[in-house]
């Protein structure tokens, strides 16, 4: 697949890995609509890009479902959408136990049921057409809990199972699915995770910033919708982990013990 002329969502486009996917389908030749809460970081992110000109901004909240049709029909009503990039999201640092019912249910407004919402008003235009794509930013975890991490793991989980299943029904339609799990990557992912009160944690994790560049994760990205790809995992040595859940659960869960406890 060749992106150029092909026209481009993205969701989470303001910062991390949604405004490196930016950069890099643009680069590709793709005429992008990038989303987010922030209008003016979109719009900065707008005019980085190559071709400035041919993009557009859209600024939405994923939680809130009514903002999204809207941005749903006006983009559509300007043309229909050949890859729709579900990256907008959030992470947690806190304890199961210790968390607000309330940091739960944003986490899985924002991670999941925002994107679902959003794919549920672009993807049936692909079906109609015949074509498009659906890529997901899920993430490692997505395959496996870790330690600090409850909501944002439940809420990639069911990201899976949700498009796990859609890919085997819009499949004869011409309409693809991606998810896209990475491990650790530099963005402020952690400094705007939620603790257990709903309060941003404000530090950058040492694991991520030691992780892989966000420049890598999108030319990993483009390869992966490139290539039709149904699954692709990323990152160092926290992508083994996938593997060891698999095929030695009991292993994965005293390795995820002594993370606990270090």
């Amino acid at each position: 697949m060749s992106f150029r002329g092909k026209r481009i969502w993205i969701t989470g486009a303001s910062a991390g890995i949604g405004e490196a996917l930016a950069y890099a389908f643009a680069d590709a030749g793709a005429n992008l609509v990038l989303s987010g809460r922030r209008e003016a970081e979109l719009r900065r992110v707008r005019d980085a890009c190559s071709a400035s000109e041919s993009h557009v901004v859209v600024p939405f909240d994923l939680t809130d479902h009514q903002a999204i049709t809207a941005a749903a029909d006006a983009v559509l009503s300007d043309g229909h959408v050949d890859v729709l990039v579900n990256c907008g999201g959030m992470s947690q640092r806190s304890k199961t136990l210790e968390t607000s019912l309330t940091v739960d249910r944003r986490l899985m407004e924002v991670n999941y049921f925002g994107t679902i919402a959003l794919t549920k008003v672009v993807a049936p235009a692909m079906v109609e057409r015949g074509s498009g794509h659906v890529v997901v930013i899920s993430s490692v975890v997505g395959r496996f809990g870790g330690p600090q991490r409850s909501a944002y793991a439940a809420s990639k989980h069911a990201l899976h199972g949700f498009f796990d299943v859609l890919r085997s029904e819009v499949h004869d339609a011409g309409v693809k699915i991606t998810l896209v799990c990475p491990g650790y990557v530099q963005t402020d992912i952690s400094r705007n995770s939620l603790v257990a009160d709903g309060s941003p944690w404000g530090e950058m994790d040492p694991n991520q910033a030691g992780g892989m560049p966000v420049e890598v994760c999108a030319r990993k990205t483009l390869r992966a919708v490139a290539r039709g790809k149904s699954e692709v995992y990323m990152g160092g040595r926290e992508v083994l982990a996938v593997y060891v859940k698999r095929f030695f659960p009991g292993l994965l869960d005293r390795i995820l013990r002594r993370m606990q406890n270090s």
